[in-house]
């Protein structure tokens, strides 16, 4: 390995839903797809062939660490690549995952940090509870450490998001609307205090982000250089920094220009390297 850590989000940033894919033209023209998740013996999650083997070629040169808000549980469906990742971080930083056992040292240290000085998750949950109407499609709590809820967007009501973030914000707690899921977090809970952790453990001298929704603003403010794609969560509310780039495309197309940008960046003879990159004090 060559020192430079890679942290990247996965869905809608790597892998893509059938719904997400954002593929057009002739379907001639269309790349070929690679299957990476299945759920319930179907196939739900993509990458491009090309994108898959760029991450192959990446995982072989720099630490890969997937990122995501998903439990350890629903990280596992995901096969991303020949060989599973030594590090993952999964429930947004509540579980670091060594060569796919959870460290329960890192857990226990996450559930003390996030019940200091906060309204408690059933507080939350009971709040989530009372909202009703048919835009609510489910209800979920994750890892027993943050809350979400699956809606139906076109029917959500007008404000009902910034009261429900409003609300949290006044409790310490933060809220993300990615796709389908209205996720609400503790605001200790964060990807890029994980990542600074695995960072420490590998002897990174150099770490790269990828990330499409609010929740991975801090990891890409983190990171020495990252790069969102041109949808999603970032990219509807501008969000940008000098370090930060964006893809040209969309949809699993940006998927592979993220691959393809991680391994050029990771296999440079000069790794970007931001000496204030606050991964470095976290």
């Amino acid at each position: 390995m060559n020192g430079v850590l890679v942290c990247s989000d996965l869905d809608r940033t790597l892998i893509y839903s059938a719904a997400a894919l954002g593929l057009r033209g002739r379907d001639a023209d269309l790349p070929r797809l690679l299957c990476v998740e299945l759920y319930r013996a179907a196939p739900l999650s993509y990458v491009t062939e090309t994108a898959a083997r760029d991450l192959q070629a990446l995982a072989g040169t720099a630490a890969l660490v997937p990122v995501t808000t998903r439990t350890p549980e629903q990280y596992a469906r995901v096969h991303l690549l020949d060989k599973p990742p030594a590090y993952a971080i999964c429930a947004n930083g509540g579980h670091i995952l060594v060569d796919g056992v959870d460290d329960p040292d890192w857990a226990a240290a996450v559930r003390t940090r996030v019940a200091d000085g906060r309204a408690p998750l059933a507080e939350i949950r009971a709040h989530l509870a009372a909202a009703t109407g048919e835009f609510v499609l489910k209800r979920r709590v994750a890892s027993d450490l943050f809350a979400y809820l699956v809606v139906d967007r076109a029917a959500l009501p007008p404000g009902w998001f910034d009261d429900l973030a409003g609300w949290c914000a006044a409790r310490g707690w933060r809220t993300s609307l990615q796709g389908r899921k209205i996720y609400c977090l503790p605001e200790p809970l964060t990807k890029s205090a994980a990542a600074a952790e695995v960072a420490r453990r590998v002897g990174a001298d150099a770490m790269l982000a990828a990330g499409d929704s609010l929740l991975d603003a801090e990891l890409l403010a983190a990171a020495d250089a990252a790069i969102r794609p041109a949808h999603g969560e970032l990219h509807d509310t501008g969000w940008t920094a000098p370090h930060a780039a964006v893809t040209a495309a969309q949809g699993i197309a940006a998927g592979e220009e993220i691959a393809a940008w991680l391994l050029a960046r990771a296999t440079a003879d000069a790794p970007p390297i931001r000496p204030s990159a606050p991964w470095r004090t976290l």
